[in-house]
Parts: C-alpha cells; structure tokens; sequence
C-alpha cells in the first residue's frame, strides 16, 4: 500500500510507529514497519481490528504475528499466483482435450474417405477415385499439421509445468519458515478457516521449546538454532500424515489437527514428546554433550465461534500452565 500523507503527518505516525514498535519489542524492519504504519494510519479495516482484537486479549505481538497480518491482509502476492496457476491450469487442459477431441473427428474422417474408395459405384469411376485420392492427400495433410500442434501443444504445457514451479517455489518460500521448514503462522490460520468452512472439529498442539533460552545463554545463538531446527524437523517427522506444524514463536511450534479429538490429540502430543526428548546433542568443541530439550506441551479444541488466533492462543496458554505445573502436558477446557 501506498501512503502520500504530507510530511508533518508521516513524521507523527512515524513517531507513533516506532512507539508501536518499541513497546513490543519488535524490530525495525520493513514487513513490521509496513503494518504498524497501516495499523497507525487505520487505511485496511480488517488488519486494525485483527491486531487490535489482539492487543486487547493480550496476546503477544511478535515478528510471527505481524508477519501473519502482513500476508493476510496486505500481500497481495498469494492471490495473484493462486488465480495465474489455475487460470493458465485451465487453459491448458481446455486446449489440450479440445486437441484430443478434433484429433479423433479428424481420424474418423480419414477413416471415412478412405473407406468411400472402396465403395465406388460403377460411373467414372476413375474421376471419382482420382477425386478420393486428392481429397485423402489433404487428409494426411491435414493430420500431419495436427501432429505438429499437438508437439507444439506438449511443449507449451511443458514450459508451462516450468513456470508452474517457479511459482510454487515462490509460495513456498511465501508459506514456509525459512529457518525451519515448518508453515508460517498465517498459513495455519488460512488452513483452519478452510477447514471450520467444511465443518471439521480442529485441535491446536503448543509445543514450547522450555530451555532454548539457557541453550542460547550457555553455547551461543548457533547452537540454539541448530536445536531448533533439529526440534522442528522431529515434529515433522511425527505428524507428517496428522496434522499440519507450523512455527508461531521465537520457540513455540504449533500443529493444527483436523477431525482429532482432545484423546487423540494427546497421544499424538506425548509422541513427539518422547522422540523431541530423546534427541541429543553434542558441542562440536572437545564433543562435550548438551543437555536434553525440556518441552511443554499445550491441547486446545477450537470452538465454532472462534478463530485460529483464539485457538492457538489457548493451547499456548495451556503449555506455559503444564510449564507452571510441573507436568508434561496440559489441556485447555
């Protein structure tokens, strides 16, 4: 979006940005500054009352959520290269069995004349005979440039499955989180809207990662990436047919579930508990072993007048309670 306040004016919200900014701790960078100066300047409706409804319930206002609301409301990217795949989709499979279609009239046809050469009646019939014959040759003529078409049609098709990746690495990279892997917290709440639309019953599985601070602190930013990124990948592995992970935190991880209930979800949560925990974890210098990664875990259902923001932040709620309880998982009711 673009802004065209006179400078007095953009001074002041800017002032008022980076009050925004400072007050969440969120750092300066172009995707934050972008929506809180939307939010600031109350241009899209729908993004001030998301981060509003937000900020009253307290929820935290990190680089993950301001990184949801950019996609959500300001991206206009995702929906331009949803509607060019399906619509050069459909224009190829429309070509394509239009192609297949006069293909087999075109046969048929042949099939038709030559058959009429052999079925001749009695009066000149060499006239007709050299007429037949002529009229075969455009036939093979005819199917012959069909042919190159056709070569030519594959061919677009396969410049088109080209482009067609192109675009679908540019939506991973707009869906994944580059550090883990893992779907980036606006895609959740696209997937749970979706799958409320189609009356499905939703459980949220908060997994926070307990001592990634003490890891950071202790052994540096590197090591606690590569814990991360091991943590995320062990989640992966566990719900990869199951449920959907995605990363909602500096170290929280969230799975959406669809048609699970709370039981099951909480087998499924204590899984990818037990294969997390029994990772381990060697320093490269003087190979020194780490400690063990300590998780909380929180199971939240969603309700059918909430949202993928409620949902997931009562399971998050229900992970720092199992964290104050000293358990390993706790349910939110």
């Amino acid at each position: 979006m673009m802004f065209h306040d006179p400078m007095a004016v953009a001074q002041e919200k800017m002032t008022q940005v980076c009050l925004f900014l400072e007050q969440h701790h969120l750092p300066p960078t172009p995707l934050n500054y972008q929506v809180a100066y939307t939010y600031i300047s109350a241009t899209n409706k729908p993004l001030n009352e998301t981060l509003a409804k937000a900020i009253k319930s307290n929820t935290k206002i990190d680089c993950v959520l301001i990184e949801q609301l950019y996609y959500q409301f300001l991206d206009p990217g995702q929906k331009v290269q949803s509607e060019l795949l399906e619509g050069v989709d459909s224009l190829v499979t429309e070509l394509h069995e239009n192609t297949e279609s006069s293909q087999k009239h075109i046969i048929r046809f042949a099939q038709q004349v030559s058959q009429c050469i052999h079925n001749l009646d009695e009066h000149n019939i060499q006239k007709s005979k050299r007429a037949l014959s002529t009229l075969t040759k455009q036939t093979e003529l005819l199917l012959k440039q069909h042919k190159l078409f056709k070569q030519a049609l594959i061919k677009a098709r396969q410049d088109y499955e080209r482009n067609q990746q192109l675009l679908l690495d540019l939506r991973k990279h707009h869906l994944l989180d580059p550090q883990t892997g893992l779907y980036k917290r606006h895609y959740l709440h696209q997937k749970v809207a979706l799958w409320q639309s189609q009356q499905k019953s939703v459980c949220a599985l908060s997994i926070q990662v307990d001592n990634l601070d003490a890891f950071s602190t202790r052994f540096g930013d590197v090591v606690s990436e590569v814990v991360l990124n091991r943590v995320a990948n062990n989640i992966k592995r566990y719900v990869v047919e199951s449920g959907l992970p995605g990363r909602t935190g500096k170290k929280e991880f969230t799975i959406i579930l669809a048609d699970v209930d709370l039981d099951t979800a909480s087998v499924i949560a204590e899984k990818v508990r037990k294969g997390v925990e029994r990772l381990k974890f060697v320093s490269t210098k003087g190979k020194m072993p780490l400690p063990n990664v300590s998780l909380a875990l929180g199971i939240a259902q969603l309700a059918p007048e909430h949202d993928f923001n409620i949902l997931a932040k009562r399971a998050s709620f229900a992970a720092q309670k199992a964290q104050s309880l000293g358990q390993h998982c706790y349910i939110s009711h």
